[in-house]
């Protein structure tokens, strides 16, 4: 195929969405958090695509990728990658999401589940009450002139088609941080595909709730009676949702891969070696 890593544009359900393809081998989808760009995933990515062809897109009203017509929500940018995934004629990948970007990937796995191989959702939640108390309290007064000088505006302005949309980008996700949801422990249940779910002990994701999901997947009996579960629960210590710099989650991309590599590159049961 071409070399895409410059990256490229696909008309997916109304949203001209930006990709970039690294790498070779069996696809993986790599999905970033709110307000960032796929150069914010750069270590997870670089080392990713050692091993996978790896498509790193921006969601909608991230980067490269305009805002549309309608709001930002998880199901909506779910969708977008089937498209994308379609558009790029991939049945099934891996799945690799933080933050936003795992709340899409768990409805991707929820609602396109046959497009899903294997998933590592890291800092995910499936319903609100999953996220700390104390971001409920201060998402309501999020503002747009709160990132001014930050990392995230300074990059969306450099890369974005309308740079001046950052204010709106910054009202949606607010909306999309403030609004109770709820998916459906049913639907976790429900999920066939192998799932290693991430969270820092001091995230922004409760750990009790990962652990409730790792166990509605079928994780947490006793695999010395039992076997092991086909799922992973990883807590990383000392480890925050995003700051102070060196403690949040992606700062720890060395322990990231060392346990997410192996996780995606795992045989089936049963499987030839």
């Amino acid at each position: 195929m071409a070399d895409e890593t410059r990256g490229n544009y696909a008309e997916v359900n109304g949203v001209r969405m930006y990709y970039e393809v690294h790498g070779e081998g069996r696809p993986l989808i790599l999905l970033h958090g709110a307000y960032m760009i796929v150069d914010d995933m750069g270590a997870l990515l670089a080392a990713l695509a050692e091993v996978r062809r790896v498509i790193a897109v921006e969601l909608q009203g991230h980067g490269r990728t305009a805002d549309v017509d309608r709001p930002i929500t998880y199901e909506g940018m779910a969708d977008d990658v089937a498209a994308l995934m379609g558009h790029l004629g991939i049945g099934e990948a891996d799945v690799f999401g933080y933050s936003m970007g795992a709340g899409v990937a768990l409805q991707l796995a929820i609602r396109h589940p046959e497009a899903v191989r294997r998933l590592v959702a890291v800092s995910v939640s499936y319903s609100s009450d999953g996220m700390q108390p104390e971001l409920h309290e201060m998402a309501p007064s999020i503002t747009p002139e709160m990132f001014a000088g930050t990392p995230f505006e300074t990059a969306y302005k450099e890369v974005a088609p309308n740079p001046d949309d950052f204010p709106t980008l910054v009202e949606k996700l607010k909306r999309l941080d403030t609004t109770p949801y709820d998916w459906g422990a049913e639907n976790v249940r429900g999920i066939g595909s192998p799932t290693m779910i991430v969270v820092g002990d001091a995230d922004a994701v409760r750990v009790e709730h990962a652990v409730e999901m790792f166990r509605l997947l079928g994780g947490g009996a006793m695999g010395d009676l039992a076997g092991l579960s086909r799922h992973r629960l990883a807590v990383l210590p000392g480890t925050t949702h995003f700051i102070p710099p060196g403690s949040g989650i992606l700062d720890r991309a060395d322990w990231l891969l060392a346990m997410a590599i192996p996780f995606l590159e795992a045989p089936e049961p049963g499987a030839a070696e």
